[in-house]
């Protein structure tokens, strides 16, 4: 009985340290998995959508911030202005990217309200596929605003060849592409169009998707570009950087002094700091045709919109940070895909503007 006793001492005494080791275990696990879940960080999916225009610059931003910040990734949709901004109204995504300012009726539609932040300038290039014509076509205010109204239908038009008299433009048909789907290259070109050509502005006027008299139409900058690439005689607008990526050549517009000039970063640049001098608190501005001797017309503002209220509070504060970085240590990858960089002046009043998002 004796040797029992001790026996049942042993695995009593067994059981216990056991069960203290168990909980020891267990506590320790549980540390881990609390440290487990603290030192890392949960993924968190920025939606965004809208303007072609600036797609390859947020392409490049995007993932450069993605290296920074590996657990926040940005899902960007390239599907034009107009369909950001209906599903900014709609509530589908964090915020819309557009290069056509919200009208204060779209800005009410929206719950709350919008804050516009640019965050590039771009220059507007005329492309065009005309077999022989290389780069050195110049063309007018009036003459661009012609051939969109259907008054020049032909390279060989006396307009064209009085403008370009050492180029052989041929007997060939004019045929326009523009932007089928809601655009704010559009709202920029039109823009621009409404400016130089009082029968453009009567006729058909300026805004993300209107009646073009003549042509044809192509989805996104990229729509566009790839058309006139594939047409022979054809005329198009795209951002800068479609152009120089699809190897498009593109022509050299007049300017306010007189002067034909391409599109540039230059030009985009004077754009930016003419836009710094006069920018309204709430950013809502047109830079199309301005004065300089080396100015280019045809360039536009794109803007990140954001919601006044956030109802999540952890998603505001990444969707503001990322815009922060985007208008100051984003800039850097502006000028090397044709962008300009967004002015202090400006990103000062964006930092007022950011402050005002709930």
């Amino acid at each position: 009985m004796k040797k029992t006793g001790k026996w049942l001492t042993l695995s009593a005494l067994i059981i216990v340290i056991g069960a203290l080791t168990a909980c020891s275990s267990s506590k320790n696990g549980n540390e881990a998995s609390t440290n487990d879940k603290s030192g890392s960080k949960k993924e968190i999916m920025i939606t965004s959508a809208g303007s072609t225009f600036i797609n390859p610059l947020f392409s490049k931003m995007f993932s450069e911030y993605n290296k920074l910040h590996p657990e926040i990734k940005v899902n960007y949709q390239s599907i034009g202005s107009g369909g950001g901004i209906k599903q900014l109204t709609e509530g589908t995504i964090d915020f819309a990217a557009s290069d056509a300012y919200m009208s204060d009726e779209e800005i009410a539609a929206v719950k709350d309200g919008v804050i516009h932040i640019p965050v590039t300038v771009g220059a507007e290039a005329i492309i065009y596929n005309v077999d022989g014509v290389e780069n050195g076509l110049k063309l007018t205010q009036e003459t661009l605003a012609d051939i969109y109204l259907g008054k020049i239908s032909k390279w060989n038009d006396p307009k064209l060849k009085m403008d370009n008299p050492d180029l052989n433009l041929p007997d060939l048909d004019i045929t326009p592409v523009y932007r089928s789907d809601g655009s704010g290259t559009t709202a920029i070109f039109t823009d621009y169009l409404s400016t130089v050509s009082a029968e453009w502005k009567e006729k058909v006027g300026q805004g993300k998707s209107v009646p073009f008299p003549v042509g044809v139409g192509g989805k996104g900058n990229e729509g566009v570009a790839g058309q006139v690439k594939q047409t022979p005689g054809s005329i198009g607008y795209t951002e800068l950087a479609y152009a120089e990526n699809n190897k498009i050549h593109y022509a050299q517009i007049r300017n306010k002094d007189g002067n034909f000039v391409y599109p540039s970063l230059e030009a985009a640049t004077i754009a930016a700091e003419s836009a710094a001098q006069n920018m309204p608190e709430d950013t809502r501005v047109s830079i199309v045709e301005k004065d300089g001797a080396n100015a280019y017309g045809i360039v536009g503002i794109t803007w990140a919109l954001l919601n006044v209220n956030y109802a999540d509070s952890e998603k505001k504060q990444v969707i503001t940070e990322l815009l922060e970085w985007v208008y100051r240590d984003g800039q850097q990858y502006s000028e090397p895909l044709q962008y300009a960089k967004i002015p202090e002046a400006i990103a000062k009043l964006n930092d007022s503007n950011m402050e005002k998002i709930k």
